[in-house]
């Protein structure tokens, strides 16, 4: 009997992968807060994750009418974002506070799917070794 990891880890390493990408996006509106004209940019996180299971060849479904309905629409993942704050002067767009809570909202979500996966990794350890 083999182990299949797409089936073993889920959709764990792509969001990954999507997280690390948002770090990255959220950091760079932190670094340019003061930067006249910059705009805040996000990533859609559950766009950008049911584009990545689509290319996988992972269709999410509903099962249950009380789950959230995953939009299946191609579009940009990447997008700028509507200020929540009026317009200094500058044309930038970013607010450091709202900035930092994603940041860290993106931080735990990552570290969680991360202890996920070293649990997961774990139990099939234990599994080949027959514990």
């Amino acid at each position: 009997m083999s182990i299949s990891f797409k089936n073993a880890f889920g959709m764990h390493p792509e969001a990954m992968v999507i997280r690390e990408r948002r770090t990255q996006v959220l950091a760079e509106n932190i670094a340019n807060a003061d930067t006249p004209g910059f705009k805040a940019r996000d990533i859609d996180f559950q766009q950008a994750l049911s584009n990545a299971q689509h290319r996988q060849g992972r269709n999410p479904t509903r099962t249950h009418e009380k789950h959230f309905a995953i939009d299946s629409s191609i579009r940009k993942e990447l997008q700028y974002r509507n200020p929540d704050q009026p317009d200094t002067g500058d044309g930038n767009s970013v607010d450091i506070h709202r900035e930092r809570n994603l940041f860290m909202q993106n931080d735990l979500a990552y570290r969680t799917s991360l202890q996920f996966l070293d649990g997961r990794i774990a139990s099939l350890k234990k599994a080949v070794k027959g514990q």
